[in-house]
């Protein structure tokens, strides 16, 4: 086990989590307020959006018009999903606004990737090949594997660490045939099934196999422990995290409609603040931030801090190395 940290960076999802899943309509125009407060809070990356099927997710289908709306903040970098050659093309139109780079995507369940994405797993491994030859066509590198599922999943039950790592094993045997050079793995809690042991265990067999790529833990909350999750990440030494502002976003496949999403960036941040963890965000303007986001989507985001309306007063960080 690690000393925690000195610092961590974080990767603010809100908007495309969040704008994603919510039945709407969001517009445009709100959509572009809340990524540029976003911006304003000392956040350094923002996820603004997804180039993906209109038909198939209808929150995204004005991509193009948030991406080329918000107004690029200096020293923030802006990064969009996409999830075949056709929404890399889409992308690759705003590459004086967006930092590109491509991701190998995988599922540790292969009943989560039939319901997700409508392949198996030797599918999805093709589906990834021609991916990693569209993206070396346009001249983009991959950079990254994700590993959806990676916890547990809602339609096979606990995903043991062996298989997580034999599906990773498969990422990055295809990156090597590609020459793609992989410098960060995240492991995605997508249907909140993790627990802080989990977490360690996982943590702990990827840095042992792999010890060169960093890191990043997107976690949701849909059974209450995402931010005990980041702990133990923390304490692993994880020093990457994903979450959305006031909790937005979430997983269609999650245990009930309304579930809570991606952790909360702010309690994210307060967890940190009172570890001795920098993370270089003004909490103050996040909770404004959150505050903004709940009037946009019109109801009560899980948050736990939103919910409190203030912060809790001020006490002696922890030390870092404690």
């Amino acid at each position: 086990m690690s000393d925690l940290p000195a610092a961590v960076d974080i990767l603010e999802e809100g908007p495309r989590e969040g704008f994603q899943i919510e039945p709407g309509p969001i517009s445009t125009a709100d959509k572009i307020a809340l990524i540029d407060a976003l911006s304003a809070t000392g956040l350094k990356r923002i996820q603004v959006a997804s180039f993906v099927s209109p038909r198939l997710v209808p929150g995204w289908a004005d991509a193009e018009g948030a991406v080329a709306g918000f107004t690029p903040r200096p020293g923030v970098e802006y990064v969009a999903l996409w999830l075949n050659p056709k929404g890399m093309q889409r992308a690759l139109a705003f590459r004086d606004r967006l930092a590109i780079t491509g991701s190998i995507s995988l599922s540790a369940s292969e009943a989560f990737s039939k319901r997700n994405l409508n392949r198996d797993r030797a599918g999805q491994m093709e589906a990834m090949r021609q991916s990693i030859a569209a993206h070396a066509e346009a001249g983009v590198a991959v950079t990254r594997i994700s590993l959806m599922a990676a916890f547990g999943c809602n339609f096979e039950g606990d995903v043991p660490v062996s298989r997580a790592i034999a599906t990773l094993a498969d990422g990055m045997a295809l990156a090597a045939e590609s020459g793609s050079r992989i410098d960060r793995v995240v492991l995605a809690d997508t249907m909140g099934w993790a627990n802080p042991a989990h977490v360690e265990r996982l943590v702990g067999a990827v840095r042992e196999r792999w010890p060169e790529p960093r890191l990043t833990l997107h976690l949701h909350d849909t059974r209450g422990l995402g931010i005990a999750n980041a702990h133990a990440g923390l304490r692993m030494g994880v020093t990457a995290f994903d979450a959305a502002v006031g909790g937005m976003g979430g997983c269609p496949f999650a245990a009930h409609p309304g579930a809570p999403g991606n952790i909360a960036t702010e309690e994210l941040v307060f967890l940190c603040e009172e570890l001795g963890i920098r993370t270089g965000v003004d909490l103050r303007a996040l909770l404004e931030t959150g505050a903004l986001a709940e009037r946009i989507v019109g109801r009560r985001l899980p948050s736990a801090l939103l919910r409190g309306g203030a912060l809790p007063r001020p006490r002696q960080p922890v030390s870092a190395g404690a």
